[in-house]
């Protein structure tokens, strides 16, 4: 059997590790805080992070970096993206030979504007034994945890180390398809949390049906439009970990990013916000990458933008969607064409 390793044990790496140890797999959970491993260890069950969900017995939650690492054949990674390099560098040298990455982290790291796979390549650049894929698509921790059926999408350029993942990770009810295009699944996953928290402002102050379609027909075309600018693949877009990623996030109510929207909306700071949060909203952090993306490779991202200012310029909300609604017409005469 492979030695399976799931770093981070917050709803969602919890829930990767319920599906490793349901299709037979020993699977070690590396937790951040002691006191939740031994909880774990336990009580078969993550109260902090996914309570009510039971654990099977065949996670091993583990409090080391080091023995959780250390014989690895598979690191299934779910840290918060802006703390990913941090991780990574203190794992480095517990990681063996031909050790394959599935990243499970939907962020871009704000000062450099990485992706989790550029990050991945710049640390162990030297190791090119080590293989890197993106694990994207709809999926709610929670959902997982109660073996709903779900469905997701693995970026690989190898298509043979995908198909391993593939079956690794599969199950009767989680399904995995495959992909080559690692900068369209990733960047899917960061930029629709942004367009979450768009979608929670404009739930939040009542706007309706129509302005929620608007708003997830647009941001498609805003991740388009950068993804092809960054060498992504348009039709990614058009599937799990584009379309699909979206619209979960823009209408779930499990969704914390479209919640700390909706709480923006009601007129709460982001400070007082954050205070109240046990789990990372990834939307907040790659709202600052995005913009900063935007200004490197010189594309129009008008709703992110937006949200930006929301967040961090304490713009009004309703200020942000009359200045949408107001844009200069003349661009959107191609809107069939991004």
């Amino acid at each position: 059997m492979d030695n399976i390793t799931v770093l981070g044990a917050g709803s969602w790496g919890t829930s990767l590790a319920n599906v490793l140890a349901d299709n037979g797999f020993e699977a070690k959970l590396w937790v951040y805080e002691k006191d939740l491993a031994e909880e774990i260890r336990l009580r078969h069950e993550n109260p902090i992070y996914l309570p009510g969900i039971p654990l099977s017995e065949k996670i091993i939650p583990l409090n080391s970096i080091e023995d959780a690492c250390k014989n690895a054949k598979i690191i299934v990674s779910v840290i918060p993206s802006q703390y990913v390099r941090n991780i990574l560098n203190q794992a480095k040298e517990y990681i063996e030979p031909g050790t394959i990455f599935v990243s499970a982290s939907k962020g871009i790291e704000n000062i450099t504007l990485l992706t989790m796979s550029k990050i991945f390549y710049q640390i162990f650049a030297e190791r090119s034994d080590i293989k890197f894929t993106a694990l994207g698509g709809p999926t709610f921790a929670a959902e997982v945890g109660k073996k709903f059926p779900t469905v997701t999408v693995l970026a690989a350029e190898d298509h043979v180390v995908g198909t391993y993942v593939q079956r690794i990770l599969s199950n009767k009810y989680f399904r995995v398809y495959t992909n080559d295009d690692l900068t369209g699944v990733e960047l899917g996953g960061a930029i629709k949390n942004v367009m979450a928290i768009a979608a929670g402002i404009t739930a939040g102050l009542e706007c309706g049906h129509n302005t929620l379609a608007a708003l997830i027909t647009r941001g498609i075309a805003e991740m388009s439009r950068l993804g092809i600018a960054m060498g992504a693949k348009l039709l990614t877009f058009a599937g799990l970990a584009g379309i699909g990623d979206l619209v979960l996030t823009c209408t779930g109510d499990l969704s914390r990013n479209r919640s700390v929207g909706m709480k923006i909306a009601k007129g709460m700071k982001l400070d007082e916000i954050l205070k109240d949060m046990k789990m990372v909203a990834e939307g907040i952090k790659t709202a600052e990458s995005v913009v900063g993306l935007t200004k490197k490779y010189n594309v129009e991202m008008p709703i992110c933008e937006q949200v930006y200012e929301v967040l961090f310029k304490n713009k009004e909300p309703k200020q942000a969607i009359s200045d949408l609604m107001g844009r200069d017409l003349k661009s959107e005469f191609q809107e069939g064409l991004l």
